[in-house]
């Protein structure tokens, strides 16, 4: 058997070179004809007006580039008619006939949208992540896209910033695995070299890098870091997607050590190039290289000329490239090589979405039909989306004569549903839904009427968004809810939840109020919303708080007041029949934390693995505590720790074990514990496994995330679940980048939680 796997692998690996061979001598012949503009014209991308009219594309200004040979690739242009139109000018009015790539921000899905990145990451459910983006892929490329702007895997400690909601949390470990899921579910089977299938298309890792650390959570921010840092707690989910085989990585805003990223040589070409040896193409964010000039780097022909030097090789917006490189490659501020390189990175692209194949082959107008927003897509989303939410609490109600936690509801109960979210359909899918089309997405308030077939349910806006209405309206971006008089609409809510057994808010942030360009300076409830939860609250009735967000939020009253709370994020398309089925039961939220959420914004930025201080208070001191590492208002831990969710039943962990106490560098252990169902349901557990270095010459994390398992248990059922643990699980990497293992005692630490775990210790030698 071991040796008809290793000539299965020779065999691949003679395949996978013959490819590599055909695609570089196919780039070179097509090089060698292609005068220096065409050349320049590859690099150059640009958005494409959705105003096109086939048979009227060669007139416009976008047409009239394509047909000189001046652009690449367009972005942003749904219909594969449209994209037709735009194909046949490159490919039969152009001189050489080269095919464009099109992309677009398929983020997390196409027209059947999953619920947000950040809300994603929560389901710690690797091939559901897979799945969706799959499906995003089917659906894109059914429309005539093949290039995706995502996946984003910006690590985030800071709540303000608004693309968290973007990302898959705080953690490296599980970032990377994430990024992993997102690579291999967009861009299929084909490994580096083979041609792409029509199903699928070309990732677009970003941003890179950083852009998650920008200062003060405000969005196009600086960042400064130490490369200690850089390697071990933000490059790791970059590192990944590029191993993973992701065609193209998108650069960032913002400056590392220094150096705008999108003409940082040390990042975009010894880290991402040299190192992880990626060898697919850089595209700049948004007009990117403009904005250098702003920073202090120049003028826009020098600034272009630094980032193709530095490793970008297409310009998206800016029109740096095609109308700069040409001067600059006169005066010998760059190469023919330079420019050379940079296109053949954009040529061996389209060459790997075998576009010079079939220009056309995304351009299939009866995939629609069968591939676009179907009952299958839209039964995933919805069942993905029952794993997303997060459950914070779930109390017996003061008064009680069942004893029960309140969720789930029942179905014959009066049900009051109150807030501005209840009766929405553009805001539940989320920021970042290009292409969505929120008239055929049900409401809350829509799907919680179909399944209360002996129970009532009474429904209220009950308020605003927010009281300041230029606020409401810049959160919106055009995803409008209704204005209302607060006084009406407040007595409304207040008189329906007095004729109700049960009140449901469904409150918090609109889609935008998080996503690009929405770092908030507070991160509590709208002004608005938590007034009228406060009246809610007097009236006496049990209330479940459906909280929307794309970040973490600060719950601290709601947790003192409100019986159950479930963060439900965006959940995508099928948010409201997804929520309909967790509430009463037919699901369970399975969801746990993949950011740490706070008491109050003044902890922020805060994340479980942060290094310790020489005067730490140790967990669980609940008082101010002189001349120690503490606030004087609130203590240091948070209100729901990385990791942490609950569902409809209760589990316990016991019977911690190592395979063995010590451990060779080069050796491996394994590390089991018993989980048990103790509750009266079936349910989903994600069992984490976490490590802490006791000694080590550079600060270590007080506990880093190394592995984990979801599992499912019957009522009663236990299971004894193993992690191995190997040397890459222990080692850090040095500022060069390089792994490093030093011997000594380790913390073992499983649990349901980064703050509730056992403990068993490992001597590594």
């Amino acid at each position: 058997m071991k040796k008809v796997l290793l000539l299965c692998g020779l065999i691949v690996c003679q395949m996978l070179q013959a490819q590599n061979t055909e695609m570089r001598q196919y780039v070179d012949n097509l090089l060698s004809k292609m005068t220096l503009e065409e050349k320049l014209g590859q690099l150059n991308l640009v958005p494409a007006s959705d105003e096109i009219v086939t048979g009227g594309t060669v007139d416009t200004q976008v047409g009239q580039r394509i047909a000189s040979g001046q652009l690449g690739g367009i972005f942003n242009l749904k219909g594969v008619d449209k994209i037709r139109a735009l194909q046949d000018i490159a490919v039969k009015k152009s001189r050489l006939g080269i095919p464009l790539i099109v992309g677009m921000d398929v983020i997390h899905g196409y027209e059947t949208i999953f619920p947000i990145p950040l809300a994603l990451s929560c389901s710690w459910d690797m091939q559901a992540i897979e799945e969706m983006a799959r499906i995003s892929a089917l659906e894109a490329t059914a429309d005539g896209i093949n290039w995706f702007y995502s996946p984003m895997v910006d690590i985030c400690v800071d709540a303000r910033w608004g693309r968290i909601a973007e990302g898959g949390g705080e953690d490296p470990f599980l970032g990377s695995e994430i990024a992993r899921a997102y690579v291999r579910g967009y861009q299929g089977p084909a490994a580096n070299g083979q041609k792409l299938t029509t199903n699928s298309g070309m990732a677009c890792v970003k941003h890179y890098a950083l852009y998650g650390a920008v200062e003060a959570g405000r969005d196009y921010n600086t960042v400064d870091m130490s490369r200690l840092r850089m390697y071990n707690q933000y490059l790791p989910p970059y590192k990944a997607a590029a191993e993973a085989g992701a065609g193209s990585f998108m650069s960032s805003f913002n400056l590392v050590d220094g150096q705008h990223a999108t003409a940082n040589h040390w990042l975009l070409t010894e880290v991402l190039r040299d190192q992880w040896k990626f060898d697919g193409f850089v595209v700049t964010d948004y007009g990117s290289i403009n904005e250098m000039g702003i920073w202090g780097f120049g003028d826009l022909k020098s600034n272009s000329a630094k980032a193709l030097k530095a490793g970008t090789d297409m310009d998206m917006c800016a029109n740096g490239f095609v109308g700069t490189l040409a001067a600059s490659l006169q005066d010998g501020t760059i190469s023919m090589a330079d420019i050379d390189q940079a296109c053949r990175r954009v040529l061996e692209a389209k060459w790997k979405l075998g576009l010079f194949d079939n220009p056309y082959r995304y351009l299939d107008s009866k995939r629609r039909a069968q591939d676009i927003y179907t009952a299958e897509n839209r039964a995933a989303s919805r069942r993905i989306a029952t794993e997303t939410f997060v459950l914070l609490k779930n109390a017996v109600p003061n008064g009680s004569t069942a004893g029960k936690a309140l969720l789930p509801l029942s179905s014959n109960a009066t049900i009051a549903l109150i807030g501005p979210m209840a009766n929405d359909r553009a805001n539940i899918a989320g920021t970042w839904c290009v292409a969505y089309t929120p008239e055929r997405y049900a409401t809350i308030k829509e799907a919680l009427e179909r399944r209360l077939p002996k129970g009532k349910l009474l429904y209220a806006q009950g308020c605003n968004l927010t009281h300041e209405e230029d606020l409401q309206r810049a959160a919106e971006f055009g995803k409008t809810i209704p204005r209302v008089n607060a006084a009406k609409a407040k007595a409304e809510a207040l008189a329906i939840a007095q004729k109700a057994d049960i009140i449901v808010c469904a409150m918090g942030e609109c889609a935008d109020f998080s996503g690009e360009s929405s770092s908030r300076a507070t991160l509590e409830m709208p002004d608005a919303q938590r007034e009228l939860l406060e009246e809610l609250v007097k009236v006496g009735k049990p209330i479940v708080l459906l909280n929307f967000a794309g970040r973490p939020t600060v719950l601290t009253w709601e947790e003192q007041h409100v019986d159950a709370i479930m963060n439900v994020w965006f959940a995508g398309s099928e948010a409201g029949d997804a929520i309909a089925d967790v509430l009463f039961g037919d699901a369970a939220p399975s969801g746990r934390l993949t950011v740490t959420m706070p008491q109050a914004l003044g902890q922020v930025p805060l994340y479980y693995n942060h290094l310790n201080t020489g005067r730490p208070v140790e967990k669980g001191f609940n008082k101010y505590r002189k001349y120690a590492s503490n606030y004087l208002e609130v203590r240091n831990e948070p209100l729901y720790p990385f990791g942490y969710g609950l569902t409809y039943t209760t589990f316990s962990y016991s019977d911690l074990q190592l395979s063995q106490n010590t451990m060779h560098a080069d050796g491996s252990v394994e590390a089991s514990i018993v989980v048990k169902n103790t509750g009266q349901r079936e349910g989903d557990e994600v069992v984490q496994l976490y490590i802490h270095q006791q000694a080590s010459s550079i600060a270590r994390p007080v506990k880093e995330l190394r592995g984990f398992q979801r599992i499912h248990l019957k009522a009663g059922e236990q299971r004894r679940v193993t992690f191995c643990i190997d040397r890459e699980h222990l080692q850090y990497l040095n500022s060069l980048g390089e792994p490093v293992l030093e011997s000594g005692r380790f913390d073992v630490m499983i649990g349901g939680n980064s703050d509730d775990t056992m403990s068993q210790t490992l001597m590594v030698m």
